[in-house]
């Protein structure tokens, strides 16, 4: 195919979802009131770790900086969902990749926050002698810096490579925003490089942090197990539930959605997957760690009884 005479697309038309037969509003409202409670659940818990000196902690310090990564993941998307249910449906050509990119970006951090945060409780629970030296501050911040880093580093060979496609099929993405898969499909040059290389990517990205995640956690029960006493158990344990829970809600979800080596499934299945990743997980974690975190249920308590 003679590439110079196809056309340029110097902006797209995000199809979001076509389907709705005139429930725009309903979602619309939806939507809105999930992102709102995202954005307060996550700005509450930075609030409280912040402003109380016994949440001045590794395990708390690592919670305040992934709620304040869930802000940031979840506004790269759903403003932009929100405009298209108000029939404001076109993004440019770079606002499109750079939608891609932060959003991968922030998706990796939080894989290897998570991952940070596993290598904490292992550390808290397997070697408490340990723990106070090796687990101090500084060392969080250093931990929580490299994975900023290197997420933001993660996406970047799959966004150079997207951008040398020719896209000319069509503007329209199948998608409710901007992601690899549905602009990789407009392309009228050859995808082969980047499927490989976005499968590989996302699969080393996943293993190699869900597999540091299990290992942790089979240490933790392992340890675990050997507390004589059920009150030691439960209280070991109960420090661990809240991040095993966000763990499999994040990973699950990312994983039916990217670590496939071909595209299997329909666009209304790739637009339920991206709800859940992008809109509902976010939205659980600040309830997730508030019901089941001692502490920060404690704090809480304490703010809402001044209050009123």
């Amino acid at each position: 195919m003679d590439l110079s005479n196809q056309s340029l697309v110097t902006q797209f038309i995000i199809v979001g979802f076509p389907d709705l037969g005139g429930s725009e509003a309903l979602l619309f409202l939806l939507l809105s009131i999930s992102f709102i409670f995202t954005l307060s659940g996550n700005i509450t818990i930075i609030a409280l770790i912040c402003t109380h000196r016994q949440l001045h902690v590794p395990l708390y310090i690592f919670v305040a900086i992934l709620s304040f990564l869930e802000i940031w993941y979840t506004t790269v998307t759903v403003p932009k969902m929100l405009t298209n249910l108000q029939n404001v449906k076109t993004i440019s050509y770079v606002g499109c990749l750079l939608q891609i990119y932060f959003f991968h970006s922030l998706g990796i951090t939080e894989t290897y926050i998570l991952t940070a945060m596993a290598f904490d409780r292992y550390l808290a629970i397997c070697d408490p002698l340990r723990y106070p030296s090796v687990m101090t501050t500084a060392c969080c911040f250093q931990m929580a810096a490299c994975c900023w880093v290197i997420g933001f580093l993660g996406p970047l060979t799959q966004v150079i490579l997207l951008s040398h496609l020719f896209l000319c099929r069509s503007n329209r993405v199948e998608h409710i925003f901007c992601d690899f898969a549905p602009l990789m499909s407009l392309a009228c040059s050859d995808i082969a490089l980047n499927v490989k290389v976005d499968f590989v990517i996302n699969f080393f990205i996943i293993f190699v942090s869900f597999t540091c995640i299990l290992m942790s956690y089979f240490k933790i029960i392992s340890t675990v197990l050997k507390i004589k006493t059920a009150e030691g158990r439960k209280k070991a344990f109960s420090t661990c539930g809240a991040h095993l829970t966000v763990v499999f809600l994040f990973y699950g979800s990312v994983c039916f959605m990217y670590v496939r080596p071909v595209k299997i499934n329909s666009p209304n299945y790739d637009r339920v997957m991206a709800v859940i990743y992008s809109v509902l997980t976010p939205m659980c974690n600040p309830v997730i760690y508030s019901l089941r975190n001692q502490e920060i249920r404690k704090v809480l308590r304490q703010k809402l009884a001044k209050l009123f």
